[in-house]
């Protein structure tokens, strides 16, 4: 029997539903089949917490006296982009504070970037905003340098043009002498290591492989707080090649997500430092998936076993796009912490974290089970693989050689 989500809220107001995150929907399905299951469980929690590069804050920074169109602007030294209006200012996570040696001391160390500028901010901490202008007769303001909080701010908001990635590569390093640095964090030299970063069975857009729950207008679960999904996310890819069960073997779906930093806890938004790249950051994510019928029953249930993800050689096959995947792998297998490559046994290594994506679908589970969090209706679906949708790389151009 089909249920709507709205039966669903009309549950949860009501204290009856029955809400079980997606580890526990594994073994519901399994003991009871996914009909029993569909008939019973509501809504079943997913998450994710992992470094979300393409992320950032919209501040509106109120107003001084005199008053200014800030042209260009600093927040702890991190760059800012203001070209948007007098003072609203948009600060990306992987922007690096002026005056970092980047990679010019090889490998660099990116120790402060936009990333941990977001989260000293949602802890409440003062951060300092230098800004400039060329003045105007309504604007005359040319220089500000002064503290902010979060708290005196008149909107700071967490937008993120991609976050929650459908699965994604498994990263290792073929070159068989020498370490690379990546956004995939250090890979050993001849197949030395091998990273990867899901959380698998937990992660959202894996337990709605085909868009059916998640589109625009989704509430989730963001950095602590309720979010909103507000369209696809920036290479959004729901072509690629799948699974009998709808999985996608590679990265394929995408969320651009917003929600308030000033409900958010720096707990669930982290700045992290990759050695020998940059700065990122690690973003909490989740969604309350309703069970509407069997088949959502099935999605719900998916396991890592059944769960497989490319391995790319990132010396060479990704950066110079050589090649295709040397194999794949399940995520049962990269948990297990050693895979097979080429004949090689190599040790895999998790950038996103289980415990805490595990920690987000209780949190969630209890949110719901309380009353305090609804779900909601896509206003319209995320594109899917029938959308005609085709992903399309940019087009190689001729490089003149320098002189």
């Amino acid at each position: 029997m089909a249920k709507t989500i709205r039966e669903i809220n009309e549950k949860i107001a009501a204290g009856d539903v029955v809400v079980v995150t997606a580890e526990e929907m594994i073994d519901i399905v399994e003991e009871e089949g996914a009909t029993k299951a569909a008939a019973h469980v509501d809504v079943v929690t997913t998450g994710t917490f992992g470094p979300m590069c393409s992320s950032g804050a919209l501040i509106n920074v109120g107003h001084a006296t005199p008053r200014m169109k800030i042209q260009k602007a600093w927040l702890n030294e991190v760059p800012a982009y203001a070209g948007l209006a007098a003072v609203d200012i948009y600060i990306g996570a992987t922007e690096m504070a002026e005056g970092d040696p980047l990679n010019r001391d090889y490998p660099g160390e990116f120790a402060y970037g936009g990333g941990h500028v977001i989260e000293e901010l949602i802890a409440g901490k003062d951060v300092r905003l230098r800004a400039v202008a060329y003045g105007t007769d309504c604007y005359p303001r040319q220089h500000l340098d002064t503290w902010i909080n979060i708290a005196d701010l008149n909107e700071c908001v967490l937008s993120n043009p991609r976050n929650a990635y459908q699965n994604y590569n498994v990263a290792v390093n073929l070159d068989p002498e020498r370490d690379i640095y990546t956004y995939m964090g250090v890979l050993k030299a001849d197949l030395g290591s091998a990273n990867y970063c899901s959380a698998g069975q937990l992660s959202p857009l894996l337990n709605d492989p085909t868009y059916r729950t998640i589109g625009i207008g989704t509430r989730i679960f963001l950095g602590g707080a309720a979010g909103y999904v507000f369209w696809q996310g920036t290479q959004h890819n729901p072509t690629v090649a799948r699974t009998d069960k709808q999985i996608p073997k590679a990265g394929a779906g995408t969320l651009s997500v917003v929600g308030d930093m000033k409900q958010m806890s720096s707990e669930w938004i982290v700045g992290v430092s990759m050695y020998g790249y940059g700065a990122s950051l690690q973003v909490g994510l989740g969604a309350a998936i309703p069970v509407l019928d069997e088949e959502m029953a099935r999605f719900t249930a998916i396991k890592d076993e059944e769960i497989v993800a490319p391995v790319v050689d990132y010396s060479r096959g990704y950066p110079y796009g050589e090649g295709g995947p040397l194999g794949h792998v399940s995520y049962r297998e990269l948990k297990n912490g050693k895979i097979a490559v080429q004949g090689k046994e190599v040790p895999t290594g998790s950038l996103s974290s289980y415990p805490k994506a595990k920690e987000i679908t209780e949190i969630l589970k209890d949110w719901i089970k309380t009353g305090h969090f609804l779900l909601s209706e896509p206003v319209q679906p995320l594109p899917s693989v029938d959308s005609g949708l085709t992903f399309k790389p940019l087009p190689e151009r001729e490089v003149e050689e320098e002189v």
